[in-house]
C-alpha cells in the first residue's frame, strides 16, 4: 500500500493511494462497520492487525468507494506522511563509500570508510511535505546542498534488535532529503547538528510504502535532480552499512519506538563536493526519485 496524510477542507487525514485517487481510511473503514485510525501515527501504534484491515477493506472495495470515501489526488494537498514526527529523526552519516571519497576530496581530507554507522539526528522541525517550499535564508546560510535519502519508518519498538529480524520491524519506506548547510556543517567544531537542522531541511514523502511491497530495500534505484538536471544516481546497495545492520546496530543501546524515521545516507554527487561546488539558491526545484516508491519535490523558497 501506500500509505499518505492528506488535507482536504482544511483537515489532516489518513489515505491510502489507489490509481488516481486517495482513499480516506477511516471513512471507509466507517463507511463499513469497522473502524480505523484517521492518523499516521495513530495507525502504526494499532499494529500488524489496523494494517491488514486497511488492505483488506482496500481489496474489497476496489473502485466501488462509498460516497465521502475516495477523491481525485489532483483535489487533495499532500502532507509529509508522517507530518510531526514524535522524536528526532535518526540519520546516517558516511554510509555510501563514493560519498566518503568525494567529501575526502572536496575538502582535501584522507578519510577511511566508517568502521561503524555514523549517526546524528535532525528534529521534528525540518518535516515538509511534497510541493512544500524548502526556505533558503541567506543570512543563516548560503551553502545548501541536497541529499537524496531512503527514509524507514519502524513499526514497532525494541532494543537488541538480531540483524537476521531486524526488517520485520520496518512498517515502510519513504523518500527523504536531508538537505545540509554546508558552512554551518563544518563550523562550530565540526559538530553537524545545526547545519542539518534548519527549518524545513527535511522534506519527506510523498507517500510510506508498506514494507511488504519492499522486501529488500538494498536494491532500489535512488536519485536526486535539481532543475531537471540529475545530480545523484545510485542504488542502496552501495550502503556501506544496510538498512538491517543498521536497526541492530543502534538497538543495541537504544530502544527503537513506533513510527521512529531513519534516513539512511546519502550517495555520491552532492552539490559541496563539484567542482565548481555548487549549491541551491530561490527558484530551483529539487527531487528525489526512489524506485518502488516515488518522486519527493520541493522548490526552493527565499525567507521573508
Amino acid at each position: 500500500m501506500r500509505l499518505i496524510t492528506y488535507r482536504r477542507n482544511g483537515e489532516a487525514r489518513l489515505g491510502a493511494v489507489v490509481g488516481d485517487r486517495a482513499v480516506d481510511l477511516a471513512a471507509l473503514a466507517q463507511a463499513s462497520g469497522e473502524s480505523l485510525p484517521s492518523d499516521m501515527l495513530a495507525l502504526i501504534d494499532a499494529g500488524p492487525s489496523a494494517l491488514e484491515r486497511a488492505r483488506n477493506l482496500l481489496q474489497r472495495h476496489q473502485d466501488r468507494w462509498p460516497d465521502g470515501t475516495a477523491f481525485p489526488l489532483s483535489e487533495v494537498k499532500l502532507l509529509a506522511p508522517i507530518p510531526r514526527p514524535r522524536k528526532n529523526i535518526l540519520c546516517l552519516g558516511l554510509n555510501y563509500a563514493e560519498h566518503v571519497a568525494e567529501g575526502s576530496r572536496a575538502m582535501n581530507l584522507q578519510r577511511d570508510l566508517p568502521k561503524e554507522p555514523v549517526y546524528f539526528s535532525k528534529p521534528p522541525t525540518v518535516v515538509v511535505g511534497p510541493d512544500e517550499p524548502v526556505i533558503f535564508d541567506e543570512a543563516v546560510s548560503p551553502k545548501m546542498d541536497w541529499e537524496a535519502e531512503l527514509g524507514v519508518v519502524m513499526a514497532r519498538g525494541g532494543r537488541k534488535i538480531p540483524k537476521e529480524r531486524a526488517l520485520e520491524y520496518v512498517f515502510g519506506y519513504t523518500c527523504f532529503n536531508d538537505v545540509s548547510a554546508r558552512d554551518l556543517q563544518r563550523a562550530r567544531g565540526g559538530q553537524w547538528h545545526m547545519g542539518k537542522s534548519l527549518d524545513t531541511y527535511g522534506p519527506m514523502g510523498p507517500w510510506i510504502v508498506t514494507a511488504d511491497e519492499i522486501p529488500d530495500p538494498q536494491v532500489l534505484n535512488i536519485a536526486c535532480r535539481v532543475n531537471g538536471a540529475t545530480k545523484q544516481s545510485s542504488n542502496t546497495r552501495h550502503m556501506i552499512f544496510d538498512v538491517a545492520t543498521c536497526i541492530a546496530d543502534w538497538s543495541q543501546a537504544v530502544s527503537f519506538e513506533p513510527g521512529d524515521v531513519i534516513a539512511t545516507g546519502t550517495p555520491d554527487g552532492v552539490g559541496f563536493a563539484r567542482n565548481p561546488p555548487e549549491f541551491m539558491k530561490p527558484g530551483d526545484t529539487v527531487e528525489v526519485e526512489i524506485e518502488k516508491i516515488g518522486v519527493l519535490r520541493n522548490p526552493i523558497v527565499a525567507a521573508r
